[in-house]
């Protein structure tokens, strides 16, 4: 085999390997970007939903205990229940997909849940029962614990990601992922990051901060997560932050406030687009 044709295999190669990287990549950016748009749709509702409900019916507020919400096909709707084991449905607040707060429709009628609602409630209170028996998921002063149950492609989750109780502050962390087997049983609990982390939405200087940026570690994950999107979606209109980044050992993920796209790239190729655009002559946007 001559030098040359070894120089061109090892050169095709390179080139393959680039390329499959690339489409691999891409692959998982889709994917988490679509989770983290999903759990960002239900904790929408449930926004919205308990602040309409409590507006509009502070009579019924000290009967409320819990709330979950699900894509109906058609739209959102937010379920309001009772507490226990076996809850009454208090209310039903419906959005559509276009998320306008001021178009939305209030059912009051008093019933037991549907199957999809009866679903969702059960892996929601065993992953409120699994985290109140562990230390995965610690409470902290001025910050709620979000239970948020979904069904992804036939699976059953249930996301539990921490939120703040005061304004200038966005929430990473104290986060899991907890994954259901079909009998409903928990299979998995996927902790997210390795402690709580509190960014300030303006530099601590006073001036305006058009960024914000945290790390992860690789045994937890080596990609900004769907909780990570959820959070900024949630969010990133109370900040001044163009984009938020996160840096692992091998990957740079960008989530882009604007335009709400993901994108993850290798250090070494963040590193050289950077470098690119701080050459002379390179125009920055």
């Amino acid at each position: 085999m001559t030098k040359t044709l070894l120089t061109l295999i090892t050169l095709f190669t390179i080139i393959f390997s680039a390329s499959a990287q690339q489409k691999d990549l891409k692959k998982i950016t889709d994917s988490i970007e679509t989770e983290g748009k999903l759990l960002y749709n239900s904790e929408w509702a449930s926004w919205h939903g308990s602040d309409i409900f409590h507006a509009k019916y502070p009579a019924k507020m000290s009967r409320s205990r819990g709330f979950l919400s699900y894509d109906t096909g058609k739209g959102m709707v937010n379920v309001i229940f009772t507490e226990g084991e076996d809850p009454t449905v208090l209310a039903l607040i419906n959005f559509g997909y276009d998320q306008d707060i001021n178009k939305y429709q209030v059912d009051t009628t008093s019933r037991k849940f549907n199957k999809t609602e009866a679903e969702l409630f059960k892996i929601r209170l065993a992953s409120i029962k699994k985290i109140m028996s562990d230390t995965l998921v610690r409470p902290y002063n001025n910050a709620n614990v979000n239970f948020v149950p979904i069904i992804l492609n036939g699976e059953k989750r249930v996301y539990v990601l921490t939120g703040p109780k005061i304004s200038g502050v966005v929430l990473f962390g104290n986060d899991c992922l907890i994954r259901f087997n079909k009998n409903d049983e928990i299979k998995s609990v996927e902790k997210q990051h390795k402690a709580l982390i509190p960014i300030t939405t303006r530099a601590t200087d006073g001036q305006i901060s058009d960024a914000g940026i945290h790390n992860h570690l690789d045994e937890y994950s080596p990609f900004m997560t769907a909780i990570d999107i959820c959070t900024m979606m949630l969010y990133e209109k109370m900040t001044t932050w163009r984009q938020h980044i996160v840096t692992t050992k091998n990957y740079v993920s960008t989530w882009d406030c604007t335009a709400n796209k993901l994108t993850i790239q290798t250090q070494d190729a963040w590193k050289k687009a950077n470098e690119a655009k701080s050459k002379p002559g390179t125009s920055q946007n």
